[in-house]
């Protein structure tokens, strides 16, 4: 009669197997229990029709801080220009206090997004940035970043606004 290879004869292989086993289900079961990790959700596109507000409160000269300060200047349609890499901003949407659009970078052909959360006067805001094309690559990996808008006080004048 062949010997058979029963799990008493080698106590040591059976534990290992048997604690592989129990390993795997548990990893398997976490797995299928937790929601699966996602990278950053792409932002939405507003579509300008969606304005709700007069985006001429936008208008004038505001003081953008992410490290260094940059002037933006912008029309009574919430668009404009900045100094940086050939910048120009793109409003897509005033809603209430939340003003979102697109910003653009001609020198380093690179483009993005942005969210800011004005204050009640419309006087400053906190803000996020996001990358949304570099070069040739259209999801980029880069993160965007954070930044303050001041809005300088008496620059809606809009004589003084050079178009876009």
């Amino acid at each position: 009669m062949p010997e058979t290879k029963a799990w008493y004869k080698n106590p040591m292989k059976y534990a290992l197997n048997r604690l592989v086993l129990i390993g795997s289900v548990l990893l398997l079961s976490a797995a299928c229990t937790q929601p699966a990790v996602k990278q950053q959700p792409p932002e939405r596109v507003i579509d300008s029709s969606e304005v709700s507000e007069d985006r001429a409160r936008l208008a004038g000269e505001w003081e953008y801080e992410d490290g260094a300060v940059v002037m933006l200047r912008l029309d009574e349609r919430g668009n404009g220009s900045y100094a940086w890499k050939e910048g120009r901003f793109q409003t897509m949407a005033l809603n209430g206090l939340t003003w979102d659009g697109m910003w653009f970078q001609l020198e380093n052909d690179r483009e993005g997004g942005f969210t800011v959360q004005l204050s009640p006067d419309f006087s400053e805001g906190e803000g996020r940035w996001w990358y949304t094309r570099i070069g040739q690559d259209h999801s980029p990996s880069q993160k965007g970043g954070t930044f303050h808008l001041t809005k300088r006080p008496g620059s809606s004048d809009q004589s003084r606004i050079p178009p876009p």
